[in-house]
């Protein structure tokens, strides 16, 4: 499967948590991303992506390990996303390390997250703060087979315009790399 995504910088945080919030109901989150790689940073130079992220939740913690494929479309990063919960996020880093893989970068993400129905499609609207990097961002995504990217694309452009946000507005910079830029 595919994630079908788009980010944007926010430049109004308030009118978009209000149109969000009409909606559905958020759930606030603290993700804490840790990335890692091989030795010779081949994933990342292959666009790959290797994380643990574990989930603070109002009524639960939870871990999920994620591996990313390529980017299936170059215009908005969209990737194959390979994603499992694990019982244990000390055994999951663990074991990352024990096959030979680095830690590239970990940092701390604050996200509300909302699940909705939008264009006859599932989707997850977060909205993130990342502690480290300046400004406000609106990630919308949907799971899609390969050959629905582009329509799923499509609807949801036209769903980050429900929420006021236009075409400049978006960006395929990478929190990784805006952390790893802002630590040099």
């Amino acid at each position: 499967m595919i994630e079908a995504e788009l980010k944007a910088r926010v430049r109004e945080p308030e009118q978009v948590v209000q149109r969000l919030d009409e909606r559905a109901t958020a759930r606030v989150e603290v993700y804490r991303d840790t990335y890692y790689d091989r030795p010779d940073g081949s994933l990342e130079k292959a666009g790959e992506e290797l994380r643990v992220r574990t989930v603070h939740g109002a009524d639960d913690t939870r871990t999920v390990l994620t591996y990313k494929g390529a980017a299936v479309d170059e215009e908005s990063g969209s990737k194959p996303e390979h994603e499992t919960r694990v019982e244990d996020a000390e055994q999951a880093h663990a074991i990352l390390r024990g096959l030979g893989h680095v830690e590239l970068i970990a940092f701390e993400k604050r996200c509300r997250n909302y699940d909705f129905e939008s264009y006859g499609r599932q989707m997850l609207a977060t909205l993130v703060r990342v502690p480290e990097i300046d400004g406000t961002f609106l990630e919308v995504e949907a799971i899609v087979e390969e050959a629905d990217v582009a329509a799923a694309l499509e609807d949801i452009r036209a769903t980050l315009a429900d929420f006021g946000i236009s075409p400049e507005d978006l960006t395929t910079e990478t929190y990784t790399g805006a952390v790893a830029a802002q630590r040099s």
